[in-house]
């Protein structure tokens, strides 16, 4: 049976297949020629040995190689990579070569396949397309990057159920469940925005995971820079956001300019800026105010629409007690507290809602609930009111012998179910955060009582010490002599 004729592996159309791959995939042609080098000393050294220095001169436009490997003339070769014997240079050429001469090897690159082998040439390729693969992720990691903040428009290709999978420039970004907006329905083939969030990296050759998101706050500040000229030329700035994806966002703009309107250059002339970023966003109502740096005309600025009679404000531990009118109740708390919530994540206050007019309760009016022994503790820290206790500062009342952050909970619960109002939403947090800080401040009074404790101990040692030698020196019968006698009174 006749056998079958090996494939010429032409090396210009090995060259020219590269050349396209880093056309089509955006890779530096410079790149893709230091590799493909690489990839031809991967070959000789295969060959040759590992120690072989061979010169490559490649050109790309060409689509031509040359392959030169120097090596010393001996009489006995040890190391092929870099020797050659007398003999075979004499077999190779006429010209007159001696030992310790070099003979310059020009290997022929006719047929890539019969020189190296075509088991090293599948390797060697394998090889480069796997760098020219790792160089490809990390120019995708490194563009993504750059535009990390930026809106993108792509195509969904996928819906799963925890996450969407949208094609942008040929490329797969991921929306995680958590970064879509609940009240939106997506469908296949379908053109999205979103905004680039974070590019994430396992490791520096792995594949890099794009996330995008529409819930993020940053999605609806880059939709203000598209709709509001002023935003974009930063004549009007966005200084805070809050927002619950889907339902309600609140949005405090400042303006540089005191001939432009912030409020009004954000909603535009009949309301057309504002409506085309709630199109986008299905839906989702935005409150536009106007910011302030005092914190009590910016915290009834943020309760709007709701009308406030009165504001105490605690800069330090940014908390306010907002007094608002028996009508105006409801609309300050919100469906389900959102307005009160939204308000307070955007002024950054932890913000306690009052009904006007509603009389503050005696503490013994929840004695029976709280427990006799707890009530009188609170009642030792000058605690006398229910409005009293909601004001007190958490670390305060955990103080108290037998109070817990759950305890704590559960009394103010009691307190402002009696009220009719509200809690805080970020309450369970902040009471973590004091427990926290309260029992790093007793680890650190113990570690300072403890060492006080054991410079104590180590005065007692001295002291004994000191007495027991005392008491040695009268039982041998030692006296200490006068240092005001001198030795000639003797």
């Amino acid at each position: 049976m006749p056998r079958k004729s090996t494939q010429k592996i032409d090396k210009k159309a090995i060259i020219a297949a590269f050349v396209e791959i880093a056309k089509e995939r955006g890779i530096d042609r410079d790149l893709i020629q230091g590799k493909l080098e690489d990839m031809f000393r991967l070959l000789v050294r295969k060959k040759y040995g590992e120690d072989a220095e061979p010169d490559i001169v490649l050109n790309m436009d060409r689509g031509d190689i040359e392959i030169y490997l120097p090596r010393t003339v001996v009489n006995y070769v040890l190391n092929p990579a870099k020797e050659i014997s007398l003999s075979e240079v004499r077999r190779r050429t006429d010209e007159p070569y001696e030992v310790g001469d070099e003979y310059i090897e020009e290997i022929s690159l006719e047929n890539i396949s019969q020189e190296f082998g075509r088991q090293l040439i599948m390797y060697a390729k394998q090889v480069l397309s796997q760098q020219i693969r790792e160089i490809e992720r990390n120019n995708i990691y490194q563009e993504y990057e750059q535009k990390i903040g930026e809106i993108i428009v792509g195509e969904i290709y996928q819906i799963r159920r925890s996450d969407i999978l949208i094609l942008h420039n040929k490329n797969e970004v991921r929306m995680p469940l958590e970064e879509q907006i609940p009240t939106e329905r997506y469908r296949k083939n379908a053109t999205i925005r979103a905004i680039v969030k974070e590019v994430r990296r396992a490791t520096p050759t792995s594949t890099p995971d794009i996330i995008v998101s529409r819930a993020d706050e940053r999605f609806l500040a880059r939709l203000f820079e598209l709709e509001v000229p002023e935003v974009y030329d930063g004549v009007v700035e966005i200084k805070a956001i809050a927002r619950d994806p889907g339902e309600r966002a609140k949005v405090a703009v400042t303006s540089y300019d005191d001939r432009v309107d912030p409020v009004g250059a954000c909603i535009g002339m009949k309301g057309i800026r504002i409506n085309a970023i709630v199109r986008e966003l299905s839906g989702e109502t935005i409150d536009v105010i106007e910011w302030s740096d005092d914190p009590v005309t910016f915290i009834a600025r943020a309760l709007s629409p709701a009308k406030v009679r009165q504001i105490q404000v605690d800069t330090e531990n940014k908390t306010a007690v907002v007094v608002v009118p028996d009508d105006q109740v409801s609309l300050a708390i919100g469906r389900n507290g959102q307005n009160v919530r939204l308000a307070s994540r955007l002024t950054g206050y932890a913000i306690t809602l009052v009904k006007e007019g509603s009389e503050d309760i005696e503490l013994i009016e929840f004695r029976d609930d709280i427990g006799r022994e707890l009530y009188e503790q609170i009642i030792e820290a000058h605690i006398d009111t229910a409005r009293e206790f909601l004001a007190a500062d958490l670390k305060t009342l955990l103080r108290i012998p037998g109070m817990t952050p759950k305890r704590l909970m559960e009394i103010r619960k009691l307190m402002l179910d009696e009220f009719g109002e509200q809690e805080h939403p970020d309450i369970a947090e902040r009471i973590a955060i004091a427990q926290a800080q309260l029992e790093e401040e007793r680890d650190q009074s113990k570690q300072n009582s403890d060492a006080d404790d054991l410079d104590e101990i180590e005065e007692m040692f001295d002291e004994l010490q000191t007495e027991s030698y005392d008491e040695l020196d009268e039982e041998d019968g030692f006296i200490p002599e006068d240092p005001s006698k001198s030795p000639s009174d003797e």
